[in-house]
């Protein structure tokens, strides 16, 4: 009971501790700025407003592929980082495909920034949440509202600025690229739902929307999800259910660390002793008989006779063809004795009874008795003589 009591109690403290450390965590409904979040911070409405002007709207998931030619795709914040081929793709598709990418993220994404040339300053905290547009860039856009602080961009002489911070930062250029277009913002919350109605955001989306409502509207929610570099610790400690997945495990190896017990007295392992050949032999015996193996008990025995047959009349066991001619031309009473018991063995079924009758026929051809003429017989010299 004292020990079961201890168990409860760090169940109780682990449970407390991951309890604690999800509260703590900051929600922010959507920090990556999903479609799928009508959070404030989430861009649900970005599809809704682009379906309510006409246009076919859907999102990339499951596998990421380049949306159709001359359609628009927006990347919000990617959590599960592009590959070198992904942003190759959607390089290509703005280029030759006439694709519109609006590209907006915080800290942006390596591989898309190295294919589009995207330059941010290494340091943030730049901005006071409301940007300025540039005159006679965006239509009736005069200023937008975001966040309090980002990484401002550092546009070349090809990537045209339309925003700006109160300093005279940029904070979004457009770049013309062949036949196609992107639009980098490094403040995504300007196109979030909590910030469409504020200043002229909602303009802004719909001069970057286009007035051809054929174009098609999609969202990468592909690189939102779970994909192989999801599974790092960097990707998934930062998350609140990920920091109280880490303090519960943590808690549980202290608990089974501090509480583990041995389930009983240590057993030494018993020092492996040499066995005997015969302890062998009677395995080996034993073995064959329980796996019934007749055929290869009477082999054995059949090819330790010829062993013995052939050292006896000192003729070479191989080749066995060669051995045989030579033993029905020297010994024609061994060599017929002897083909007459291994004909017989392999052509009866072998039981038990047989195998042993066998095996005595075979032991009395290999190790015939001495015949009664050849023993030694007493002396007769002085036989009778007292």
């Amino acid at each position: 009971m004292r020990g079961a009591r201890g168990w409860v109690v760090a169940g109780a403290v682990a449970a407390l501790i991951a309890a604690a450390a999800y509260v703590a965590q900051p929600h922010n409904g959507s920090p990556e700025h999903s479609s799928n979040s009508d959070a404030a911070n989430g861009t649900s409405a970005v599809l809704l407003f682009a379906r309510a002007m006409g246009h076919p709207t859907s999102q990339v998931t499951g596998s990421f592929t380049a949306p159709a030619a001359s359609s628009v795709m927006f990347v919000f914040s990617p959590t599960s980082p592009y590959t070198g081929d992904e942003a190759a793709r959607t390089y290509d598709w703005v280029r030759g495909r006439g694709g519109i990418l609006v590209y907006a993220s915080e800290q942006g994404d390596a591989e898309l920034d190295r294919a589009f040339g995207v330059r941010r300053a290494s340091t943030g905290g730049f901005g006071s949440g409301t940007y300025a547009a540039t005159p006679g860039v965006i239509a009736g856009v005069t200023s937008v509202v975001g966040g309090g602080s980002i990484f401002p961009l550092d546009p070349s002489a090809a990537q045209v600025t339309v925003l700006r911070t109160f300093e005279g930062l940029a904070a979004g250029y457009i770049q013309r690229i062949g036949t196609g277009e992107v639009v980098v913002l490094a403040d995504p919350l300007v196109l979030c739902n909590g910030y469409l109605d504020k200043g002229d955001n909602g303009r802004l989306l719909a001069d970057v929307l286009g007035t051809d409502s054929g174009a098609a509207v999609t969202i990468d929610e592909y690189h939102h999800g779970l994909t192989v570099s999801d599974f790092a610790p960097s990707a998934w400690l930062a998350t609140p259910w990920g920091a109280a997945l880490m303090w519960l495990l943590v808690a549980v190896f202290f608990g089974l660390f501090l509480r583990g017990r041995r389930f009983g007295p240590l057993v030494e392992r018993p020092a492996e002793l040499a066995r005997s050949d015969v302890e062998w032999s009677v395995a080996v015996g034993q073995l064959l008989r329980r796996s019934s193996a007749s055929g290869v008990t009477l082999g054995l025995l059949a090819g330790a006779t010829e062993r013995a047959v052939a050292a006896r009349t000192g003729l070479p066991l191989q080749p066995r063809e060669r051995f045989w001619n030579a033993l029905w031309v020297r010994a024609p009473g061994i060599a017929a004795e002897l083909a007459e018991v291994e004909n017989s063995l392999f052509r009866s079924s072998a039981t038990e009874r047989d195998l042993l009758n066998a095996a005595r026929r075979l032991h009395e051809i290999a190790h015939p008795a001495p015949s009664p003429r050849l023993r030694e017989k007493p002396h007769a010299f002085g036989a009778g003589t007292p």
